[in-house]
């Protein structure tokens, strides 16, 4: 049993050292509602639960995969990397699923970001692959771990030839399109996240009966498609539309100071901090402008994460993990 608060008596469940190399995630987990029920879930399922969780890896292909068409694209590079897609559903990013999701990071969000995000994530279902690889190595890191580095960092500027986020778009920080759970632990907690009792056994059958499932999920994205329109999510040209709506809400004000200062703004927005003095000014006056181009512009130019802070949860790397497991096989 995890943690000894005053009383003496543990808040949490020991957590298996397969499902995650990082002590404290252990504890935190151990607690954590959302992977203790999907973990209890699956142990139901197989008696296998740590190897299941090694051997299978999560991806979230967001609202902005879905308007930018980059599912079927992530569906060929998974198939081109070795990873076959054995269970997929939809999901919806409400304010709080986000919140749930990003709980362990989300204490670096700025306020803009936040923002920002409840602008654009619960504007259409987000899809949910879940993939193991086609070869079956017993030494090799967790699935969740490998699939995370090939997908590519957060930073489009750090993002190289190969990886997921590379190869789909490398927009901006926020508009990053697709999120990997870290390690296994993370795998169980996120689908109990996306997913109620009846959702993630289906799921979870899915993956343990192992077929491919890459048509159905090219089939949901095509739902998908149907139902929201395609976005271009590059920067200048949503930016000159933000200015064009700004221009033209202009003549419906009054004369007056809100007026004044979205006219200064929109004249003075032709560099980052002229866009971020643009973005402040329409959320000042409450423009109700397109989302998406709001979102595009604001991820480019407004801040995205406070300085000075630690995530409560980092990320680990499959040199974490292969010293991890060494040290695990020792034991």
């Amino acid at each position: 049993m995890t943690g000894a608060p005053a009383n003496g008596r543990p808040f949490g469940d020991d957590i298996s050292p397969a499902l995650s190399c990082d002590p404290r995630k252990r504890t935190l987990f151990g607690s954590d509602t959302y992977f203790l029920e999907s973990l209890e879930q699956l142990g139901t399922l197989t008696a296998d639960v740590d190897g299941f969780l090694h051997r299978h890896a999560a991806l979230l292909l967001k609202p902005d995969a879905v308007v930018s068409r980059q599912i079927p694209t992530t569906v060929d590079w998974l198939a081109r990397g070795g990873f076959r897609i054995v269970a997929t559903e939809r999901t919806r990013l409400t304010r709080t699923a986000v919140r749930a999701l990003w709980y362990f990071q989300w204490n670096l969000a700025t306020p803009q970001r936040r923002r920002l995000a409840d602008m654009f994530m619960d504007s259409c279902d987000a899809l949910v692959l879940v993939v193991r690889p086609e070869a079956d190595e017993s030494e090799a890191p967790p699935a969740s771990v490998v699939v995370t580095e090939r997908k590519g960092p957060t930073d489009p500027l750090a993002r190289v030839p190969g990886q997921l986020r590379y190869e789909i778009g490398r927009y901006s920080y926020l508009l990053n399109l697709v999120h990997t759970p870290d390690e296994p632990a993370d795998v169980a907690r996120e689908l109990g996240i996306h997913f109620d009792t009846a959702l993630r056994e289906r799921v979870y059958a899915s993956a343990l009966a192992g077929d491919d499932q890459s048509a159905r999920a090219l089939e949901l994205a095509e739902q998908l498609h149907t139902e929201v329109p395609e976005r271009d999510l590059t920067f200048e040209p949503a930016a000159e539309r933000l200015k064009r709506a700004v221009r033209e809400a202009e003549e419906s004000l009054a004369p007056g100071a809100v007026r004044d200062e979205l006219r200064a703004a929109r004249l003075a927005a032709w560099d980052q901090d002229g866009y971020r003095r643009l973005m402040e000014a329409i959320w000042r006056a409450g423009l109700p402008l397109d989302a998406w181009d709001v979102v595009i512009v604001g991820t480019h130019v407004l801040p995205m994460k406070r300085m000075g802070l630690g995530p409560v949860l980092d990320g680990v790397s499959v040199p974490d993990w292969q010293r991890h497991m060494a040290r695990l096989a020792v034991r």
